[in-house]
């Protein structure tokens, strides 16, 4: 697209105010959307300002010196009813360099990316870690890293959501909300994120890593009202984030999956009907305002992907961060009962139906990229196998605690002016490898609950005793689905949960839930993870109703 063509589409960009509160997005300069058409620098020019660094670095004294060099590009489209709110653009570049010097590390960060620069942040890093390195107890042990000279890596998208025009996507989301509106919405909001990481890396282990990273999340909310009453309920999107392009808000037919019969549930896998969604949205949340409200009790649950993953993110993902395990996220996020000692006792963390995985290379997912943020290669690996807990995610300062020599690549900073530090990758459940529909698995349940969408939740500061709510309800019924429920929330603990698990969908049904602002650290950082699941079965949960009091 020519710019004079772009400029003739986004005379909207430019009210652009302030980026809003969300963790993780819109840091950085507010800027004209035009600017974040720019190409990316030249490899060539990256690899000298990278190498006046770690040559500074390392005449300075460093042992070790990694540099990262990134430009980080956002865009916000915010709508409400028959407005739009607010578009924000922001572009945030600059580098950070760290070090080991006297077996400690230390950090710098600049924003004046030349030589010069560049080098004086990396002299400067290396007098933190000798400053540092008095009251540091013991050195440092980096697993071994091989280098890999220069490569790169890109997401595989098809159309670059940053230029596609402005106009376009406030075309979608206003009448993904005059759809709401006009099938009796009270109230509905629409956003769109966009999110490009251009990151260059480079080490003194012999990398120049360049990389592409690009992710979009479409999203809503829809609220009824009972005028009579005052009662009123809402639904959230059920799309997912994804690390795709605009492709995405392209819906397939191929990648809408339908719930069990009788639920009124659409999933979607690596397309999304925004509009088609929004409208199923606002019937449901008119028809929760008659709902039945659930009994409280002991039900069997049916799990959708898109609630499933939250459960993962908090019951699963974080417990087994080994910097959590090993207490050093205490102050702030808290610890966890999968310790080491406890691992070792070899208890079961679920039924023999769990099979969970770590990984950074699923097509789509938020955390799919070819190298990490310490330049190791990215891969797959168990966390738990048959129920049994055979590992944790961890980085290269982190492999020598477990016995273990080399990192998982799960190493991440949210930004170049930020350290990098262990991040959660995506944690996704494996799907049955025998064929299994969800309709096969509502039918074998007689009392239960099927529970689509991500709603509230809580957890203790060990990932055990929690508390999830959801989007949507229904009651299942000697096999089959017997209409919608509301006030549904289940209360369980870490082990309970994932030992009641029965059994899932067949890779058919196999679709990623996600977040782009998952918190972690001090100062704290955001980033962004996927869950990929089928549809699952957890039987003899406790489920409590929301809206009686206690």
């Amino acid at each position: 697209m020519k710019r004079r063509d772009f400029v003739g589409l986004t005379g909207l960009a430019t009210g652009a105010l302030f980026v809003p509160s969300i963790p993780g997005f819109g840091e950085g300069l507010a800027v004209d959307p035009l600017r974040l058409l720019d190409a990316a620098d030249d490899p060539a020019l990256k690899k000298r300002l990278a190498d006046a660094a770690l040559n500074a670095a390392k005449a300075a004294g460093a042992t070790y010196t990694d540099v990262r060099i990134g430009r980080y590009l956002n865009q916000g489209v915010f709508t409400r009813e028959k407005q739009v709110q607010n578009i924000v653009s922001s572009e945030s570049y600059g580098a950070g360099v760290r070090v080991i010097a006297n077996g400690t590390w230390g950090f710098a960060a600049t924003n004046i990316v030349t030589e010069a620069g560049m080098a004086k942040a990396a002299q400067l890093a290396v007098q933190i870690a000798k400053a540092n390195s008095v009251v540091q107890k013991e050195k440092v042990q980096l697993a071994p890293q091989q280098g890999f000279g220069e490569v790169s890596w890109k997401a595989p998208i098809q159309q670059n959501a940053f230029m596609v025009p402005i106009k376009d996507k406030v075309d979608l989301l206003l009448n993904a909300n005059a759809k709401a509106l006009e099938n009796g919405a009270s109230f509905v909001n629409s956003v769109l994120f966009q999110v490009n990481e251009q990151k260059y890396f480079a080490s003194t282990d012999g990398s120049y890593i360049d990389q592409d990273i690009h992710r979009i999340w479409p999203t809503f909310g829809v609220t009824a009202i009972d005028r009579a009453s005052g009662k009123f309920r809402s639904r959230q999107a059920l799309s997912a984030p994804m690390g795709l392009g605009y492709e995405y808000l392209t819906p397939k037919a191929a990648d809408k999956i339908a719930g069990p019969a009788g639920s009124d549930v659409v999933g979607y896998r690596n397309s999304y009907d925004m509009l088609e969604d929004i409208v199923r949205a606002t019937k449901q949340v008119k028809e929760k305002l008659t709902a039945k409200s659930v009994v409280p009790g002991k039900y069997d649950l049916v799990l959708d992907p898109h609630h499933l993953g939250l459960t993962i993110h908090e019951s699963v993902g974080h417990p087994l961060e080994l910097d959590r395990v090993l207490g050093y996220e205490a102050n702030y996020a808290g610890t966890s009962f999968a310790t080491l000692d406890w691992k070792a006792k070899g208890a079961p963390y679920g039924s023999r139906q769990v099979n969970i995985v770590a990984d950074k290379l699923q097509p789509g997912s938020l955390g799919a990229v070819g190298y990490d943020d310490e330049g190791v290669k990215t891969k797959e690996w168990d966390l738990i196998k048959e129920g049994k807990l055979v590992d944790y995610q961890k980085i290269r300062d982190q492999a020598h605690i477990v016995g273990q020599k080399e990192s998982d690549g799960c190493c991440y900073s949210q930004s170049w002016q930020d350290v990098q530090f262990q991040r959660m990758p995506n944690v996704s459940l494996r799907p049955s490898a025998t064929k299994m529909s969800v309709d096969d698995l509502v039918k074998g349940v007689e009392k239960g609950i099927y529970i689509a969408g991500n709603g509230s939740f809580s957890i203790d500061q060990q990932r055990y005793n929690s508390q999830f709510g959801g989007q949507v309800f229904y009651a299942i019924e000697k096999g089959k689905i017997a209409g919608m429920l509301e006030d549904v929330a289940y209360q369980t603990n870490t082990l309970e949960f994932w030992n009641s698990c029965a059994g899932s969908c067949d890779a058919s049904d196999y679709r990623f839930a996600g977040f782009f602002n998952d918190g972690k650290g001090q100062p704290s950082q955001s980033s962004a993870v996927s869950h990929g699941s089928a549809t699952t079965r957890f039987n003899g949960v406790n489920v409590i109703n929301t809206a009686r009091k206690i």
